[in-house]
């Protein structure tokens, strides 16, 4: 408790400081508002539904392009750290595509899917699966040669060895992969709806900022803000519950 007062001093004084400069006129209403309207609009927003219904949008699709680029990065990355050879040959086409910013696939993705949740969601897979697919190879190559041995003795399944010996053993770094890429599915997902697709978060800031309503945008950006909190927290929380992984995660 006493750490979380500690760190709220600058935040505190920061918005207290806001206030006070707008309310004295040195900071313009028109760009900056103020503190304590800006509480007043998110209040409201909150209680017509708008901020929420724009929440679940851009939420449903960073969670849907999250979810996708998890499970290609995870299967791809097991299966390329188990095979030093398919990686060679895998490695230079990863090498090639992973530059590639995420946003310069929103024309293509318009193409093939218009607007809507598909073309935001496609384009958040793209930037997140990287991280959890290299993050994965690194995390399989770092695991306990004897546990896969072991896998291999007993004739294990391919499902079998990732659900009780490769996941628990690797899941401490893939963990790593994981909480980078939940954080970019949701800057991508707001970027994309400020580019172009009208929905979610992103959209709703564009359209407070177009409509001159500086403390309804602010009161969303904050809202972000929590948001990526909370998600980075959700998730951490899952992976600490994920059956075997204390007794086997210190092996790897």
């Amino acid at each position: 408790m006493r750490r979380f007062l500690r760190g709220s001093t600058i935040p505190v004084l920061l918005v207290a400081l806001w206030e006070v400069l707008s309310r004295t006129g040195i900071l313009p209403m028109d760009t900056t508002s103020r503190p304590s309207l800006v509480v007043v609009a998110g209040y409201e927003g909150m209680a017509d539904g708008s901020i929420l219904i724009a929440t679940w949008q851009t939420i449903e699709a960073a969670m849907f392009g999250f979810l996708m680029a998890t499970v290609i990065g995870v299967l791809c990355g097991v299966v390329l750290g188990l095979s030093r050879k398919l990686e060679a040959i895998v490695g230079p086409s990863v090498d090639a595509l992973r530059p590639i910013p995420a946003v310069a696939l929103i024309p293509l993705s318009l193409l093939l899917f218009g607007f809507g949740l598909n073309l935001e969601a496609a384009v958040v897979a793209f930037a997140c699966v990287w991280p959890v697919l290299l993050v994965t190879i690194a995390a399989v190559h770092g695991i306990e040669p004897r546990l896969l041995e072991l896998a291999r003795v007993l004739e294990m399944p391919f499902a079998t060895r990732m659900r009780k010996i490769i996941l628990p053993a690797a899941l401490g770094r893939i963990t790593v992969g994981l909480r980078v890429a939940v954080s970019i599915s949701l800057v991508v997902a707001v970027t994309v709806e400020i580019v172009l697709n009208p929905r979610g978060l992103g959209y709703s800031m564009m359209m407070a900022q177009q409509t001159l309503k500086p403390e309804l945008m602010y009161a969303q950006l904050l809202w972000l803000g929590a948001l990526g909190w909370a998600l980075n927290a959700a998730l951490q929380k899952a992976v600490s519950c994920w059956p075997g992984m204390n007794e086997l995660g210190g092996q790897s």
